[in-house]
């Protein structure tokens, strides 16, 4: 049983997509935000998940921020981390404790409309298409190996609530299955491709 540690910052929804879904192989070992109060933090809850605040106001650096949550992971004996939702960029500091071990939920067709914004920039480019993406985290801002991706065509009449609708339903179902998929061992990363065996 591979041990998952999940961080946010809002209400949670992949989260509780991989809580509902029971992901084979894994246990959700602790919840950390960094923001008080989220609603992610009760969904935490009531699964019975240990939870922790740590509000990035309170760390002089980043660096020192990252530090704090990686010994509380290291605490909870966690083996792999799930970023979803959470609206911070991370250090080496926190990416050398967790290499190749923390993965990001995005909702675009990444490299496409990287960034906090991406459900809005896709409107505004007047894409046809755009969906959501699991990948590992590098250094840089959404462009590390990509492990899934799902597409969701953008109709005519959406906005920006619509259509992130849309392409978090498709989080809620990758999301999970690329959890399992790192804790059954089933990912294999070849330069930046990432193959799914079995």
């Amino acid at each position: 049983m591979k041990r998952l540690g999940v961080l946010i910052s809002g209400k949670g929804s992949n989260l509780r997509a991989v809580l509902e879904k029971k992901p084979r192989g894994v246990e959700v070992a602790c919840v950390i935000s960094n923001v008080p109060g989220v609603l992610g933090l009760e969904v935490a809850r009531t699964h019975g998940v240990e939870t922790h605040v740590i509000r990035h106001q309170d760390s002089p650096s980043r660096e020192a921020f990252d530090a704090t949550i990686v010994k509380l992971l290291e605490a909870s004996r966690v083996d792999f981390v799930l970023l979803a939702g959470f609206m911070r960029l991370l250090t080496p500091v926190f990416l050398n404790a967790f290499s190749r071990r923390v993965i990001n939920v995005h909702p675009s067709l990444l490299p496409a409309f990287p960034g906090a914004h991406a459900v809005r920039d896709a409107l505004l480019y007047g894409v046809k298409v755009t969906g959501a993406t699991v990948h590992f985290v590098d250094e840089g801002t959404d462009t590390g190996p990509i492990i899934l991706q799902r597409a969701v065509p953008i109709e005519d009449g959406d906005d920006e609530a619509a259509l992130h609708a849309r392409v978090q339903k498709i989080e809620h179902e990758i999301v999970p299955l690329a959890v399992e998929l790192w804790a059954s061992g089933r990912l294999a990363l070849d330069g930046r491709r990432v193959r799914a065996h079995g």
